[in-house]
């Protein structure tokens, strides 16, 4: 009965709530629809608060409750994790308010929303590169600031997604067959991030790549792609003396260095008919 009764009585209340909120949205004083967007805030229902500032901002250009009124516009749509639509506001409010002392918090935050708006590296990284772009550019116009090292961090976990991001697609060549695509893609990942923690997996797999590459080639450009491969291991080797690959490595050079011998030796017999029949004809 007790839990009845209290059901009936919070049914009550939110009716109440509800009312009060329909009537101030309705309302066409605009300090009580600001009072109230602002005690919303304050009791972060990010909600209501939003609705109200939407209508608000508009009519109230060039007052002074504007600045406040885009600000907390911006964390509304923040606090609900809606991060495109507050990287958007918190852009605007900085680009309209430069003077402003929230004008830093709100660049930050605008990059913020974009590094919380970036999704899985497994997804278009699209998101990401923007939020890179924009971590950067703070950090250039505010090399002062509070925000610095929280930036720099955002920054450094952006980057790492975007390197996992292209060292799996360069696995996925690999795992499907796709071995040319492999090889370039490999290589584009060295040559993108080449302090990469991956690189020495990627160095391997990029041998691995252009040996099966090699291998599936027609005669005529077998020799050339295996001798890519041999160039491929030097350096392998060269920078990675202790890799944990460096066996398999090794098996794929000696294998490689086989059948170039045997590759050569096919190319001279045939060769070597060819000119035969010549000289019979």
């Amino acid at each position: 009965m007790q839990r009845f009764q209290l059901l009936v009585l919070l049914a009550i209340i939110m009716g109440v709530s509800s009312c009060q909120f329909s009537k101030i949205r309705k309302s066409t004083d605009l300090k009580v629809k600001y009072d109230a967007a602002m005690k919303y805030y304050d009791k972060r229902n990010y909600y209501k608060s939003g609705l109200l500032l939407e209508k608000i901002i508009p009519l109230i250009t060039g007052q002074k409750e504007q600045e406040v009124a885009q600000f907390r516009y911006a964390y509304c749509h923040f606090n609900q994790k809606q991060f495109d639509l507050s990287s958007y506001y918190f852009d605007k409010f900085y680009n309209s308010f430069r003077g402003s002392k929230w004008a830093e918090e709100a660049r930050f935050m605008s990059v913020k929303s974009l590094v919380e708006s970036s999704p899985n590296y497994n997804i278009d990284q699209k998101s990401t590169t923007d939020a890179i772009n924009s971590a950067q550019s703070f950090l250039n116009n505010f090399p002062n600031s509070t925000y610095y090292e929280g930036t720099s961090a955002m920054l450094k976990d952006m980057r790492i997604k975007l390197e996992k991001k292209g060292f799996e697609n360069a696995k996925l060549y690999h795992r499907i067959g796709y071995h040319r695509s492999a090889v370039i893609a490999f290589a584009n990942f060295q040559k993108s991030f080449p302090d990469s923690d991956y690189n020495e997996e990627a160095s391997y797999l990029r041998i691995e790549s252009q040996y099966d590459y090699a291998l599936q080639s027609v005669e005529n450009k077998k020799n050339e792609r295996l001798k890519d491969v041999i160039g491929l291991y030097e350096n392998f080797v060269a920078a990675y003396p202790k890799s944990k690959y460096l066996r398999s490595a090794q098996n794929m050079h000696e294998k490689t260095l086989i059948s170039l011998k045997q590759n050569i030796v096919i190319n001279t017999t045939t060769n070597t008919n060819v000119e035969k029949a010549t000289i019979k004809k």
